[in-house]
């Protein structure tokens, strides 16, 4: 069985590039004409935009499992591992045996998403060219943070089309499995699951060891994360984010959230043992993010430099907005983007300040992977939301933008460009080989399943 397990991880191909959207889909229909006792194609709903959503069927397994990529299009290292997977599950019948699973396969939750994303797609692969074609969805525009949910004063019911897709195979399957492909942009290997799984410790560890990619040892994402081990956490669910929220700031947290909860927290509501993994892989790494040495900074002083910075670039990002908000003449997803980040980030820093000034786990001095974390990679993530202003201040200029518009974005992308140029010299970062990051979410995905089959037997 293992040894199944190993050769279909190994054959994964070198990949070099991401595929986009239209050739994703072509696979998937040739997948179901090539393999039709296998393989059903599944047409489950449409995008905002009036789009197919395709889902593959594959198997007759007791076990359902429900796996999808780009449930934030910046992110498609997903889509390349259910491209390999779909593939290998229908042509290979030993693989197809060692596991008792119905597999439904969604390669991209959202493709308008990841059409905007598609001029990094096939690189080059810099911070810079990155930056300068980044996409991601205002909060209440995800498909992975818009399932309906009651919490308290929160109460969210405006799944997207895309997410509505999602719920629909939820409720009618019940899985058991999920496998929600998300991945990183700079840093290491980290990991998300729904309960404290040891067995699968190893695995996370090792898999990332093996192909030589560190793991994140740095700043958790968010400061409620629970770890369960280094670089494996307990799943963030919204219900923590609001507890999080109301112990520090004044305001009801259903006023500062304002999106819906995950596909696991929805997904639990029809089975109670639902297990749910997500594998943060990154595109680029520095060393630095896996040295756990002491540094000269203390941790408390690094965590509120970085608020400073994201409160002096937000202000840039603000002012910037402001000065060409009556001059715009289009309503695109890169502004709706730009407006949702402008109304919900004072807040959201607030309380993440005040958390700052007052944890005691901040007392004591950083690791060198905390210190990184808070000076470099935070840099690198301030700039991704820099180069959407960009974006939407180049497509007005395009559409015809007057002269306040054009001197905007020649303003801004003079600073995308300089902070691009000044990260590059403070960092010593790799790009990482597509297959290894397949690779990797690849093993987790697949002894995960192995894992959540044998505890159902």
């Amino acid at each position: 069985m293992l040894d199944i397990l190993s050769e279909v991880i190994e054959h994964v191909p070198k990949y070099s590039a991401f595929m986009t959207v239209e050739e994703l889909d072509r696979s998937t229909i040739e997948l179901a004409e090539k393999y039709p006792d296998v393989v059903k194609l599944l047409d489950i709903g449409v995008t905002r935009e009036g789009d197919k959503i395709y889902a593959l069927r594959i198997g007759e397994g007791k076990n359902k499992a429900l796996l999808f990529g780009c449930p934030h299009p910046n992110e498609p290292v997903g889509t390349l591992v259910l491209e390999y997977l779909s593939w290998e599950l229908a042509k290979n019948d030993k693989l197809r045996e060692v596991f008792d699973y119905t597999w439904y396969i969604v390669k991209v939750a959202d493709k308008e998403g990841l059409r905007l994303n598609s001029g990094w797609l096939k690189g080059p692969f810099t911070i810079l060219n990155y930056a300068k074609n980044y996409y991601r969805p205002a909060g209440n525009k995800q498909v992975e943070w818009t399932f309906p949910i009651e919490y308290k004063t929160l109460k969210f019911n405006n799944p997207l089309p895309e997410t509505k897709a999602l719920m629909n195979i939820i409720e009618v399957n019940k899985p058991d499995f999920i496998y929600s492909l998300h991945n990183a942009g700079f840093g290491g290997v980290y990991y998300y699951i729904t309960e404290e799984a040891y067995l699968l410790f190893p695995i996370y560890h090792k898999f990332p060891k093996d192909y030589g990619v560190p793991l994140s040892l740095g700043e958790p994402e968010v400061p409620w994360a629970q770890m369960f081990a280094p670089a494996i956490y307990h799943m963030v669910s919204t219900p923590e984010n609001y507890e999080y929220l109301k112990k520090h700031i004044s305001k009801d947290p259903a006023e500062i959230i304002k999106t819906g909860t995950s596909s696991f927290d929805y997904a639990r509501m029809f089975n109670s043992k639902v297990f749910e993994l997500v594998t943060e892989v990154p595109y680029y790494y520095d060393s630095r993010i896996e040295d756990v040495k002491p540094s000269e900074v203390h941790r408390r002083k690094a965590v509120l430099d970085n608020i400073k910075k994201s409160k002096e670039s937000y202000q840039l990002i603000k002012n910037t907005y402001d000065k060409v908000k009556d001059k715009l003449k289009l309503f695109t997803r890169l502004r709706e983007s730009i407006e949702y980040y402008l109304e919900t980030f004072p807040d959201s820093i607030a309380a993440e300040e005040n958390w700052a000034k007052t944890a005691p786990e901040l007392e004591r001095e950083a690791t060198a992977a905390e210190k990184f974390d808070n000076y470099q990679v935070s840099e690198f993530y301030r700039l991704l939301s820099l180069g959407m202003l960009y974006r939407m201040l180049k497509t007005e200029v395009e559409s015809g933008g007057d002269n306040t518009i054009e001197s905007s974005l020649k303003s801004i992308e003079e600073e995308l460009e300089q902070r691009a140029e000044k990260l590059e010299r403070e960092l010593n970062y790799t790009v990482i080989p597509l297959d290894k990051l397949v690779k990797i979410q690849l093993a987790a995905g697949l002894y995960t399943a192995l894992y959540v089959q044998v505890k159902n037997a």
